[in-house]
């Protein structure tokens, strides 16, 4: 058994060397490899003690040691195929490396690469495969810097009828031959940029010598200097194209254009006078047409015959001062107008009502006259928005004015409707308008550090003035047509009513079934009081009165100086008696004084106390003494 234990080790030990010397080799570490042993020859052991533990006999354990040298003996040279093939593949990238640089480096034309000695087999694949890497983008750069210099050379040839750079392209160039393709390319380019620039030059001199011969003509200036003269007359071709030159016409035609730009200022200023002068004056249009010709073009003699036309004009305007101030004035009152003054704004002017017509009066109200455009053009967005305002104001009370008026309806032209949908969008935008106007008065406001005033008011003030106005008249006109009508309603008690509901006649004197009845010996007459149903309110009941005896009933009629009452019309009048009566009982006699002044009178016109009273009072001092003694009969 010894013997059997002595040779496992023996092996073992030769196992572990062969290992260890087989890490030494590959690893190159004497740590790594001692481990190895040490871990083996534990495992060795431990498996000796496991054997022996389980009782396994002699010749197995020797059988199991044989087995555990043939594993750990596969293993390792399985591992040693497998690294020896690493080997031969890298060798074998190393060759196919080598072989593809020397074919880049002579398509490329350069001088071969030398590998350094003392370097491991996996540096050196390392290293060529390296290589061959910047050389194949090496040749990738070459050949798209050859496509791109071809196509430009395509581009410049069309251009400036040359023939193509001589160069193989289906090679790669070298780098002396992509260095000559530039240049002559570049060369190349700069011919081209020197054409375009003389065309550039001769278009520039062509175009501004036509605008220098344009301006002189205009002015009727001659060319005073040489090269004016060469500008207007040398040949263009002749002409240097060098940069002083073409900087020295620039200038030229500045300088032209000024002085044109002066005199067209020059003569407008002239015809704004004269056109002024023109309606101040009320010039006849037969005079104002003889000078048409000079209020359109500004060449020397058109400003000479301004300017004399200006002298006429002044000269007539001295001659007639009374009527060129009140011309001015009638100009001012409209500027006034449009720049919203206010009364006190337009008072304040006191050269305005000046009858001592001089030329310094005229200077004044020029002056003033002035001083309103400047105004009104100054703030026109805010004028024209006021006088939007305004206008769409007047609409407004226009259109609702209408709406009140009952002769609309007799209408027929649709205008009816057209008038109630623009009377409501004008309720709509008024407001919006205000709104807006408001943000842009604020703003100015803000700017000028300053009020805007329309009609001596703020704009807010001003409208909301306007708008209480409106409702004012609007009350007022309420209030008349409710006073007509109560006037209308007591004319009809005191009176009757002169409304009458067609029936059929009836003889005289003949009574009406449903009018007359009899209560206790009392004859009853009543009518219907369909007049009182008016806005006042007033409820006058059915009352009686007491039969008449037959003396006073003879003779007894209801007259008018034309003509005599029929029954109908008594019994309406004996209704407004009974009505005057109806607060004495029946059968108490009654005074002149007290018959007076029985009539009551109950309304109410709205909340207006103060007119009720008065209006009470009246109707108690208006019944007629006359009256009540002709239709009432006393006991």
């Amino acid at each position: 058994m010894l013997n059997v234990a002595s040779n496992v080790s023996t092996r073992l030990l030769a196992v572990s060397h062969l290992i260890f010397k087989f890490r030494m080799d590959v690893l190159c570490s004497e740590v790594h490899a001692a481990e190895s042993v040490a871990y083996l020859n534990r495992a060795l052991v431990r498996l000796q003690d496991i054997w022996e533990e389980i009782g396994i006999p002699e010749e197995q354990r020797l059988q199991r040691t044989n087995d555990v040298h043939k594993h750990i003996k596969g293993l390792l040279d399985l591992m040693i195929a497998e690294e020896e093939e690493l080997r031969k593949g890298l060798l074998k990238s190393i060759e196919s490396c080598r072989k593809e640089l020397s074919d880049l480096y002579s398509e490329l034309q350069m001088p071969p690469f030398e590998e350094e000695d003392g370097c491991t087999i996996l540096q050196m694949e390392r290293n060529s495969r390296t290589r061959l890497e910047v050389m194949r983008k090496h040749k990738s750069q070459r050949v798209e810097e050859l496509k791109g210099l071809v196509l430009k050379d395509r581009d410049l040839c069309d251009i400036m009828c040359t023939t193509p750079f001589s160069i193989n392209q289906s090679s790669v160039p070298s780098l002396n031959q992509l260095e000559a393709y530039r240049a002559y390319l570049d060369d190349l380019t700069k011919e081209k940029v020197l054409g375009v620039v003389s065309e550039h030059r001769h278009d520039e001199f062509v175009s501004i010598k036509k605008e220098i011969v344009v301006c002189m003509d205009d002015l009727e200036q001659s060319p005073e200097t040489s090269f004016e003269t060469d500008v207007m007359c040398e040949d263009e071709e002749a002409f240097c194209l060098s940069n002083d030159n073409i900087s020295a016409l620039k200038l030229l035609l500045s300088q032209l254009q000024e002085r044109k730009a002066e005199t067209e200022l020059l003569c407008s200023g002239l015809r704004t006078k004269i056109q002024e002068l023109w309606e101040r004056l009320q010039i006849p249009q037969e005079e104002r047409d003889a000078l048409s010709e000079h209020m359109v073009k500004s060449k020397k003699k058109n400003i000479e015959a301004l300017q004399t036309e200006v002298q006429r004009l002044q000269l007539l305007k001295m001659q007639s001062m009374k009527s060129v101030i009140e011309a001015i004035r009638a100009e001012m009152i409209l500027l006034w107008k449009r720049c919203f003054y206010s009364p006190e704004q337009q008072q304040a002017f006191a050269p305005f009502h000046d009858d001592d017509f001089t030329e310094d009066l005229l200077d004044i109200h020029e002056a003033e006259v002035r001083n309103l455009k400047n105004y009104y053009d100054d703030h026109r967005e805010l004028f024209e928005g006021v006088s939007k305002w305004q206008e769409n104001w007047t609409l407004y009370l226009e259109l609702d004015k209408k709406a009140n008026d009952p002769s609309r309806f007799n209408n027929r032209g649709g205008n009816l409707l057209k008038e109630e949908k623009q009377r409501t969008d004008l309720q709509k935008s008024l407001p919006k308008l205000e709104k807006t106007l408001k943000v842009q008065i604020d703003a100015w406001e803000q700017d000028h550090g300053k009020e805007f005033l329309v009609n001596g008011q703020e704009f807010l003030t001003y409208v909301q003035q306007q708008w209480e106005q409106h409702h004012e008249e609007k009350e007022k006109e309420k209030l008349e047509r409710q006073l007509k009508k109560t006037k209308q309603t007591k004319e009809d008690m005191l009176y009757g009513t002169s409304v009458r509901t067609p029936s059929k006649r009836r003889m005289a004197g003949t009574p009406t079934p449903s009018k007359v009845k009899k209560l206790n010996g009392t004859t009853t007459i009543s009518t219907p009081t369909s007049f009182l149903n008016s806005g006042l309110g007033g409820t006058i009941c059915q009352s009686s009165m007491q039969k008449p005896p037959l003396s006073a009933s003879k003779g007894f009629g209801l007259r008018t100086p034309g003509h005599g009452k029929t029954p109908r019309a008594l019994d309406r009048n004996k209704e407004n008696i009974s009505h005057l009566n109806r607060n004495t009982p029946c059968g108490t006699p009654r005074s002149q004084d007290t018959q007076d002044r029985t009539f009551t009178f109950n309304a109410i016109a709205g909340s207006y106390s103060e007119f009720t009273r008065d209006l009470t009072k009246a109707s108690k001092s208006n019944v007629k003494t006359g009256l009540l003694n002709s239709t009432v009969s006393h006991h």
